[in-house]
C-alpha cells in the first residue's frame, strides 16, 4: 500500500516450471509521481524493496520428447514389423514410470500395436501403399502412479513403396488402319501407367513380344519418353481378306527388380478417305463389296420373316384340327346323336345299324337319302312245291320270315305274319291239325275261298295242292 492507498498487482507473463526454476527474486521500487516542490529539500520521495517468489511443485502428466513423430515402413512388410518408438518422461521430481497405449479413437489405431513400457510401435496388418499411403495415429502416455494424468502425441506413418505392380496400358486403345495405308505410317501412339510411385515406375520400355515370330504387318517403336508408336510394315490392307489384327506389346518398368506385363492391341481395318479420315468400319462395307445394298438386305430379311410366319401358321392349323368325338371305347363321354328315322324293335338290326351310335363319323357314311329309293336286287321268293306231300308249314314260315328280314326295301319296323291260326270268325270251325296236309283225303277245299280274306292264304295253299292232286 502506498501513501495514497493504491495497491499494485503482479502477473506472470510466461508459464512457470518448478523443475526448471523453483524461485524468483524481484526488486520493487515505489515512488510518488506527484511531487510538491515546496518539500523537495526534504529528500527523495521513493523506496526500494525486494520480493522473493517461490514456485510450488505440481504433479504433471508425462511429457513426450517431440511434439510429433514421423515414421516409415515398407508396404508388404510382415505383421509385427517395428515402425518406430515414442518416448515420454515424467517431468516431476519423482520421475514416475510411464505407460504407453492407443486410445483407439480412429480405425487406423487398430493397424498397429505399441509396447506399453518401451513405446515401440509395430504393424498389425500388411499394408499396400497403393491403397493406404499414409496412416495417422495418436499415442497416449500416462504415469503408472497417477493414471489420470494423460498426454497425447500425433504420429504419422508413411508407407514406403515396393515395386510390386507391373506396368499396363494407360487405357483401352481403338487402333484403326486404313486400307490405303502406306508402309512406315504411324497409326497409333500408346502410353503406359504404373500404380507404383515414380521411383519404381517412371521409365517404361516398350517392345513386341520376342517369343512370337516377326510380325509382317505392324511394328513398334519406343519413343523413350514413356510412349511408343505403332507403325505399318506394308501397304494396302483389305477388309475382305482380314478385318482385325492383334498385336501383343510387352511393357516393363524401371523398378528394382523390374516388372513387366503383356497387353494386346486390337487393330481394325477401315475404309478411309484420301486425307486419312475414317469412312466406315461396319459390316455394310462388306455387303457393298459383295454387290448387296441395304435395300436388298432388308428385302431378303423380310422374305425370311414371311416364310417363317407361314410355317408357324401351317403348324398351328394342323395342331388345331378337331379330333374324333370318341377316340376309344374306354373314352366315355355324354355324346348325343340325333336320328330322324323311326327304328323298329330290338330285333330289327338290318334296317338300322347300331354301330352308328358308337362313331358319329360312321353314321355320316351310312346315312341314306330318304328322297331316293335305294337300288336293291329283288330277292327271289321260294314257292312251295306243288306236291302236297312236300308242304311243311314250319319250313314255309321260316322261309317267309327270312324273306322279310333280308329284304332291304321293307319299312324299318317289325311285321307280324301269322300262318298257324285260321281266325276267330271261322264258320267251319277248326280245320284240325296242320299235319292234315300230309294225310290222304279227298276233301275239297275250294270252299275256303268263300270264307273271307282271313282264309285267303289257306284257300290258295290247299287249292293248289288239290289241283296238283287231281292232275
Amino acid at each position: 500500500e502506498t501513501q495514497n492507498g493504491i495497491y499494485k498487482s503482479f502477473f506472470c507473463q510466461q508459464p512457470l516450471n518448478y523443475e526448471k526454476k523453483k524461485s524468483y527474486t524481484l526488486n520493487i521500487e515505489g515512488a510518488n509521481t506527484h511531487l510538491d516542490f515546496r518539500f523537495s529539500h526534504l529528500g527523495p520521495f521513493k523506496d526500494v524493496t525486494m520480493l522473493k517468489i517461490i514456485v510450488g511443485d505440481v504433479d504433471e502428466p508425462p511429457l513426450f520428447t517431440m511434439p510429433s513423430y514421423i515414421m516409415e515402413v515398407y508396404e508388404n512388410a510382415k505383421i509385427g514389423t517395428a515402425v518406430g518408438t515414442v518416448t515420454a518422461q515424467d517431468p516431476d521430481t519423482a520421475n514416475s514410470l510411464v505407460r504407453y497405449f492407443f486410445d483407439h479413437n480412429t480405425e487406423e489405431d487398430r493397424y498397429f500395436t505399441i509396447d506399453a513400457s518401451t513405446g515401440t510401435i509395430k504393424t498389425a496388418k500388411i499394408f499396400d501403399r497403393e491403397e493406404t499411403p499414409w496412416c495417422n495415429i495418436t499415442v497416449a502416455a500416462s504415469e503408472i502412479d497417477n493414471p489420470g494424468l494423460v498426454s497425447h502425441v500425433p504420429v504419422g506413418v508413411r508407407i514406403l513403396d515396393v515395386n510390386d505392380n507391373p506396368p499396363e496400358l494407360a487405357r483401352e486403345y481403338d487402333v484403326v488402319v486404313c486400307e490405303n495405308a502406306k508402309p512406315g505410317q504411324v497409326i497409333q501412339t500408346i502410353t503406359a501407367t504404373d500404380k507404383d510411385n515414380s521411383a519404381n515406375g517412371a521409365r517404361f520400355h516398350f517392345s513386341l513380344d520376342e517369343g512370337l515370330s516377326l510380325n509382317p504387318n505392324f511394328t513398334l517403336r519406343d519413343n523413350e519418353d514413356n510412349t511408343a508408336s505403332i507403325l505399318t510394315r506394308r501397304k494396302r490392307y483389305s477388309r475382305t481378306t482380314q478385318d482385325i489384327y492383334y498385336l501383343p506389346v510387352l511393357i516393363s518398368d524401371g523398378g528394382v527388380p523390374p516388372l513387366s506385363s503383356s497387353s494386346t492391341l486390337t487393330i481394325r481395318v477401315c475404309a478411309c478417305e484420301r486425307d486419312g479420315r475414317v469412312r466406315t468400319c461396319h459390316a455394310e462395307a462388306f455387303l457393298s463389296s459383295a454387290g448387296l445394298s441395304t435395300g436388298a438386305l432388308i428385302a431378303i430379311l423380310l422374305c425370311v420373316v414371311i416364310l417363317l410366319a407361314i410355317v408357324v401358321l401351317f403348324i398351328t392349323l394342323r395342331r388345331s384340327k378337331k379330333e374324333p368325338l370318341i377316340i376309344s371305347e374306354e373314352d366315355v363321354r355324354e355324346n348325343v346323336v340325333t336320328y330322324d328315322d323311326e327304328g323298329g324293335g330290338e330285333e330289327d338290326t338290318e334296317a338300322f345299324d347300331i354301330t352308328a351310335l358308337r362313331n358319329p363319323s360312321a353314321a355320316e357314311e351310312l346315312k341314306y337319302r330318304r328322297d331316293v329309293r335305294p337300288e336293291v336286287k329283288p330277292v327271289l321268293r321260294h314257292h312251295p312245291s306243288s306236291s302236297l306231300d312236300s308242304v311243311d308249314v314250319q319250313e314255309f314260315i321260316k322261309q317267309r320270315l327270312a324273306e322279310a328280314d333280308l329284304d332291304p326295301s321293307v319299312p324299318p319296323y317289325d311285321s307280324l305274319q301269322t300262318y298257324a291260326y285260321e281266325g276267330r270268325r271261322s264258320e267251319a270251325g277248326s280245320i284240325s291239325s296242320l299235319d292234315s296236309a300230309t294225310t290222304h283225303s279227298d276233301q275239297d277245299y275250294n270252299f275256303l275261298g268263300d270264307w273271307g280274306p282271313e282264309f285267303k292264304k289257306l284257300a290258295e295253299l290247299y287249292g293248289e295242292i288239290e289241283s296238283e292232286r287231281t292232275t
